[in-house]
């Protein structure tokens, strides 16, 4: 008894153009492009690229003309960067708001001279690998990723560790102003 073979759809070799890739790959570097020129970061870009291409694509906008579909991603990339604008300015008021109540509860009898020398003997106790951390990061200006690199630790890695030296430092710091 011989046996047959039925072709499944996931044995179908598609020979057909995949209409969604050829949208992307026309309109990916462009948008990109735009995005860097309204004043993003490369990463920042990226993300927001890709954001307005999902969109585009959900609207059935890979089947448009490409001067549609263009217009329709500028439009979408501008919005979605001056939104993201807005966002930072939130973020960045509420951190001035705190920067100035902390200012005024604890900062401003000594110009902040109590803070520093309390961080710097909070600091002066971190084991070396810390000391690093912390030195790597805001002195040196160093990445995530170089950082991990130096410290043979992944990214993740490198920003649970800043967290906790952050939290450990800021507890330190009180209980060294409190005493």
């Amino acid at each position: 008894m011989t046996s047959v073979t039925r072709p499944y759809p996931t044995d179908r070799v598609r020979t057909e153009p995949d209409p969604v890739a050829a949208f992307v790959a026309r309109h990916q570097t462009a948008t990109w492009r735009f995005l860097r020129v309204l004043g993003c970061r490369g990463q920042q870009a990226e993300a927001l690229a890709l954001d307005a291409l999902v969109l585009a694509i959900g609207k059935g906008l890979h089947a448009a003309e490409p001067g549609e579909a263009a217009a329709f991603l500028w439009r979408t990339c501008r919005h979605l960067w001056l939104r993201e604008q807005r966002d930072d300015r939130r973020r960045a008021e509420r951190h001035a708001e705190a920067a100035e109540l902390l200012w005024r509860r604890d900062l401003v009898a000594d110009d902040g001279a109590g803070w520093l020398e309390a961080l710097d003997r909070c600091v002066a106790e971190l084991p070396e690998r810390s000391r690093r951390a912390l030195e790597a990061t805001y002195r040196d200006g160093l990445g995530r990723a170089e950082l991990g690199a130096e410290l043979g630790i992944g990214e993740h890695g490198v920003r649970t560790l800043l967290q906790r030296l952050r939290a450990a430092l800021r507890t330190c710091i009180e209980r060294r102003r409190q005493s």
